[in-house]
């Protein structure tokens, strides 16, 4: 699974083949075609692992987050994450993109949202964690295609002015 999901970080789904996949699990081709019925099939399993794993470190991120400005410095932070978060937001583009084109993998783009709104709710309420993932997915998306980055103020100033401490319910 890691090796997959290595295959669509760096070369997305469209580019993922059994062939990079055996390489770089450093197996033999066909122990990938015996294990898995298809690559769809591999993709989705893969995809699945990712949900699950980065669900759990989405949680993990607001663990003892008791003020407004705490909450919004996790939010700045995930917006400018280091190289971990940047293969984490293609993987998790990659999916959202892949779920347009399959529509199995909708079910679980929709598990994802509803797990990141859950935990963004204790601290915002429901209505205002639906806008503000929705702001945090656009941001995240903007930061993985500029060729000029908004600096954390602006980022910081943009989650303010969208969410501001009005909104702001405590965990």
């Amino acid at each position: 699974m890691d090796a997959t999901l290595d295959v669509i970080a760096d070369h997305g789904v469209a580019g993922t083949t059994h062939r990079h996949i055996a390489a770089r699990a450093d197996v033999p081709l066909g122990s990938i075609t015996y294990h898995f019925a298809s690559l769809a099939d591999l993709q989705t399993q893969a995809f699945t692992r990712h949900v699950e794993l980065q669900s759990a470190v989405f949680e993990d991120l607001f663990e003892g987050v008791e003020t407004h400005e705490q909450f919004v410095d996790v939010l700045v932070d995930l917006v400018h994450g280091g190289p971990a978060r940047h293969r984490s937001a293609v993987l998790g583009f990659e999916l959202h993109l892949a779920a347009l084109r399959n529509p199995g993998l909708r079910a679980l783009t929709q598990e994802w949202t509803e797990d990141s709104r859950t935990v963004l709710a204790r601290f915002t309420g429901p209505d205002s964690a639906a806008r503000l993932d929705a702001l945090l997915e656009g941001m995240i998306m903007h930061a993985l295609l500029t060729t000029a980055p908004e600096s954390r103020e602006r980022t910081r100033d943009a989650i303010d002015r969208t969410f501001g401490s009005a909104g702001w319910t405590g965990s």
